[in-house]
């Protein structure tokens, strides 16, 4: 006979199961609510306390962030329990990277502190303000193995938060819920705090090496190579002229400055010039100092200047190469104000004569007009201008004005306005991963990046605009490519009459131009070369090659068509978009599938996905 069993009340069963959601799934939510609109709101007073600079205040209010992040942490600690569901697994990987990065955060506070004014940060109590700025900078590098120290516990909490934030797939979110795109806000979020982690575990081997790079052992000598992007090169401009530098326990000391072409003289012979310099250049034969930045990859073009620059008797042994532009000169003047150098006063401020700043015009005015007379050290000026903004840097308060001035040197190096190599090789691996290096970088995807030489077309760069457009087509197993590229130049030619002393600035551009793809690409069709195209292999990757020219008033464009290798599909298909050294006037749209998925000035180098 058979037992009866006993039926389960579906009310009590119902409470249960409401009981459980109410516990472990209702309240946490909304209290997550709750603790995350309080949290939105103190990470909004760090970010206005950051932009005080007081340290002080980023202390006390990082404390209270702190506090009602725990607070938000706990109240979702009972979903935890369903961390096998990717969505709230996602979330707890995200709050606890959260809390790592908190934890490396205040560490890093803690590190600074010392150091506080110097770096461009108020504190309520005194340091080594009394000081002048250069005793200042002398102590902070004699002292620098006390915040090294904590480098490594502040980059295992980074890379605790990176480990976790690895984790969170954004792919697995819907692209638009409700109107809610999903996909993308789950994206920057990761990316954001993805890209935070990702800087300070690169930037770890170059932060523990900052007390040899500034001396404190032993000085350091380092070669300033200015690049006029305005006549624009393969790694940003023509080199225009340099200037050596010594770093001895923090204190800093011009040695030199001269024209690159007192440097070009003091050779005994010059080799024969490159292919590329015979087939593209006007009227050059020889390979001289300031036509060696022929390479596009950074590292490259140095081993060129430096086949040339070691036969110099002017040669100095140098501990690293850092090449600046126009516009770094333009943003110290604009942080620092009008600055003397040679008798002239150099400016930040709009010069209608070229719609371009003061003192852009001013140099190129000193340098390069003709005059019936020798202009004695014409492009040392720049060093001499260099020396006195360096004065400047050193004797202005660093509360006030180091802040903005390393935040604008930072901004520069990731933008490509300021290059950095080092002969050492574990600094230059450093450099390298905070993309600081110039390199031509390999990518496990599509590769874009289009490289445009100068020679001959006078300071034209100042007044041509460049747009791209960059189009991704699936066509069953190939994926073609289209890259249209449009030059404009709306000003009109400049008096370029040597007897009348004009100032040439905007003439015909000669332009070469190399497109660097993925290996193995294939082209079908190249527009716009006014000579015949080359297709090679470089720096691991293919290289399509041409030149144009572009008129005053005038435009020019090519069309380049080409197919991509087997191994990159529409399958979570990527492309990398490396920008030019020292260019800021190219604007970029890029569609995929027929969409445009990128459309702004390319400032920096880009990951673009559809």
């Amino acid at each position: 006979m058979r037992k009866n069993r006993k039926k389960r009340n579906p009310y009590v069963v119902g409470f249960i199961v409401f009981i459980l959601l109410y516990f472990f799934v209702y309240k946490p939510f909304k209290l997550i609510n709750v603790r995350g609109g309080a949290l939105k709101k103190s990470a909004q007073q760090l970010k206005k306390d950051f932009a005080k600079n007081d340290l002080d205040l980023v202390k006390k209010d990082l404390d209270d962030f702190s506090v009602k992040y725990a607070a938000l942490e706990r109240e979702a600690k009972p979903l935890y329990l369903f961390a096998f569901i990717p969505y709230v697994g996602d979330m707890k990987n995200g709050l606890e990277a959260g809390n790592y990065m908190i934890r490396a955060a205040k560490e890093s506070v803690v590190a600074i502190s010392p150091y506080a004014d110097l770096i461009g940060f108020k504190k309520g109590e005194a340091s080594f303000v009394e000081k002048s700025a250069e005793d200042r900078l002398q102590t902070a590098v004699l002292t620098l193995d006390k915040i090294v120290d904590r480098i490594d516990p502040i980059s295992k909490n980074f890379e605790q938060a990176e480990i976790r934030l690895n984790k969170i797939n954004p792919h697995r979110y819907p692209k638009n819920f409700l109107g809610f795109k999903a996909q993308d806000k789950v994206a920057n979020l990761r990316n954001s705090a993805l890209g935070v982690t990702t800087l300070f575990v690169d930037a770890k081997p170059l932060l523990k090496q900052l007390p040899d790079i500034l001396g404190k052992d032993e000085p350091k000598t380092y070669l300033i190579l200015f690049q006029n992007d305005k006549e624009r090169r393969a790694t940003g401009g023509f080199l225009t002229s340099y200037a050596v530098f010594n770093i001895d326990k923090g204190r800093i000391k011009k040695e030199s400055s001269d024209d690159i072409y007192q440097l070009d003289n003091s050779l005994s012979s010059h080799p024969r010039a490159p292919r590329e310099i015979l087939a593209y250049h006007k009227g050059v034969s020889q390979f001289v100092i300031r036509d060696s930045n022929l390479s596009p990859d950074f590292v490259e073009s140095i081993k060129l200047f430096n086949s040339l620059y070691q036969k110099s008797p002017k040669k100095v042994d140098y501990d690293g190469i850092i090449t600046l532009d126009s516009k770094v000169l333009v943003d110290m003047l604009t942080i620092f104000g009008d600055t003397e150098a040679g008798g002239v006063v150099f400016s930040a401020k709009e010069d209608k004569r070229c719609d371009c700043p003061q003192v852009i015009y001013t140099l190129f005015d000193i340098v390069d007009r003709p005059v019936n007379y020798v202009k004695e050290d014409r492009k040392g000026i720049l060093g001499q201008l260099m020396q006195a903004l360096l004065l400047k840097v050193l004797g202005f308060s660093p509360s006030r004005y180091w802040g903005p001035f390393i935040e604008n040197s930072i901004h520069n190096l990731d933008t490509k306005h300021i290059l950095v190599h080092f002969p050492d090789k574990t600094l230059q691996e450093s450099i390298e991963k905070l993309n600081y290096g110039g390199r031509i970088r390999q990518f496990n995807g599509d590769y874009l990046h289009i490289n445009n030489v100068n020679f001959a077309g006078a300071k034209s760069n100042l007044f041509v605009n460049e747009t791209v457009e960059s189009k991704t087509t699936f066509k069953g197993n190939t994926v073609e490519r289209e890259v249209l590229i449009d030059w404009r130049n709306p000003y009109p030619h400049s008096d370029c009459n040597l007897e009348r002393g004009g100032l040439c600035l905007n003439a015909q551009l000669r332009n070469w131009i190399r497109i660097y793809v993925p290996k193995g690409s294939k082209l079908v069709e190249f527009i716009g070369s006014e000579t015949p195209v080359k297709t090679y292999d470089e720096l691991g990757k293919t290289v399509f090659e041409g030149f144009l020219r572009v008129n005053p008033l005038g435009k020019a464009t090519v069309q380049v068509t080409y197919t991509l290798p087997d191994g990159i599909s529409a399958n979570n298909y990527e492309l990398l978009v490396q920008k030019q050294p020292s260019v800021d006037t190219l604007t970029l749209k890029a569609l995929i599938k027929g969409k445009t998925v990128y459309n702004q000035l390319l400032d920096k180098d880009v990951v673009i996905t559809d």
